[in-house]
């Protein structure tokens, strides 16, 4: 059972005790990401995060911060996404004391020493640089590029190397003042560990004054697409890299329910539909899976592959018949129930681990305000009928919602264009 409670200071605390782990997790979030930046500051975000781990006034280098974490065997990271950032400590329960001292300790008081700001430039510009040298990652970037024209949602989370290399130690600093203030904080505690403690933990380490009241905001996606989209970047590879997909529902709509399933029979797993047909029976992809990514306003499915080059047309034809057949015909009965089972099953596993239940609590209180447990969300599965996922696929399966990017030996955009018929 969690409980949740809201500091005087404004900071929103959840408590998700697990008597069946001996570990504990401490997770900040905060609802900024790349999305919520101006085109001048796009990677702030990502920058922040880097630098949260190169020492405080306390501990002032890494190495002060990492040696005390390494000492106890502990589990530490941050990640930043389009629409949040979030910061962690993992460790054996007996420890939870310092994973709330050097957490906040990183939140509130990092130094932002220019130094390490100047090394740290040419550590993102690699990470950047690796990123752009991977297709199977670069093409998930290029697919929303395609997706969410003219918005920040579809910019690289770690911004572009321009940025990166022109960005000022005050910009970053104005941006983390701003939004870095625990009216804006979701802290999460989940594992092995007293409530009352962790509460009184919570109180002495994250009692932070709030010096502004401003609360991030971005600019909503207004969907205005008419006809296919193709990207197509030109790069000599082996295998050919595709995202194809459409909008779909945003992070708070009821029809996410259905589309999770429609999701999980298309591409989910090994037994899916595209999983079956592309790889199996006719061996064009090494891989071939189906997603959801789900923002405030807006959301995607899409469907990733990495195919034959030498067949590439012949695979996306073949997707696109698989698209065509569910959102005409539907599914079965059987595939229904099972996608059901899938679900609820990769829901039990994922929450066995205390990290996995501070992210689960976290982050629905953090994007929707809410927290339903994992039993209230198996039960909505389980509620879904196969005429909402017929209708989900009507909806949103539709040829000028097409969205496709490619990156392989391909010169001609036009070719794919021909493509995309539905």
């Amino acid at each position: 059972m969690h409980t949740k409670t809201k500091l005087a200071n404004g900071l929103k605390l959840i408590l998700a005790p697990l008597k069946e782990t001996k570990a504990a997790t401490v997770l900040v979030l905060l609802p900024v990401g790349s999305r919520y930046e101006k085109e001048n500051i796009n990677g702030a975000s990502h920058f922040i995060e880097h630098l949260m781990f190169k020492g405080t006034k306390k501990r002032p280098t890494s190495l002060d911060l990492t040696k005390e974490l390494d000492a106890v065997g502990a589990e530490f990271n941050a990640f930043t996404a389009k629409d949040h950032t979030g910061y962690y400590i993992k460790a054996a329960a007996e420890h939870i004391n310092l994973a709330f001292d050097i957490l906040s300790d990183m939140i509130f008081n990092s130094q932002f020493v220019e130094s390490e700001m100047e090394k740290e430039r040419g550590v993102i510009i690699e990470e950047i640089n690796m990123y752009e040298d991977n297709p199977m990652i670069y093409v998930g970037s290029l697919f929303e590029q395609t997706l969410f024209p003219e918005s920040s949602l579809g910019w690289q989370i770690s911004g572009p190397k321009t940025v990166i290399k022109d960005i000022t130690r005050n910009q970053l600093l104005a941006y983390k003042e701003k939004y870095y203030q625990p009216h804006n904080m979701v802290l999460t505690v989940a594992g092995n560990f007293k409530p009352a403690k962790a509460k009184a933990l919570a109180g002495k380490y994250f009692k932070e004054t709030a010096r502004k009241k401003e609360k991030p905001g971005f600019k909503v996606f207004k969907l205005n697409q008419t006809r296919p989209q193709v990207e197509l970047k030109t790069k000599e590879t082996e295998q050919a890299q595709i995202c194809l997909g459409f909008p779909a529902y945003a992070l708070n709509d009821r029809r996410l329910y259905p589309l999770y399933l429609l999701s999980v029979i298309l591409g989910g797993n090994m037994s899916s539909r595209l999983f079956t047909a592309v790889r199996e029976k006719h061996g064009l992809a090494y891989y071939i899976k189906s997603d959801l990514g789900a923002f405030a306003d807006i959301g995607e499915l899409v469907i990733q592959a990495g195919l034959d080059k030498s067949r590439i047309k012949q695979a996306i034809a073949l997707i696109l018949s698989e698209l065509k057949k569910i959102r005409d015909e539907g599914v079965t009965d059987k595939e229904l129930a099972s996608a059901k089972e899938f679900l609820k099953g990769k829901l039990v596993l994922g929450l066995e681990d205390s990290e996995n239940v501070a992210d689960w609590f976290g982050k629905q209180e953090l994007l929707l305000n809410k927290t339903l447990t994992p039993e209230e969300k198996i039960k909505k599965i389980f509620a879904v009928k196969k005429s909402d996922l017929s209708k989900a696929a009507k909806e949103l399966i539709r040829e000028e919602y097409l969205n496709l990017a490619v990156i392989g030996p391909f010169k001609e955009k036009a070719e794919f264009e021909k493509l995309l018929r539905l």
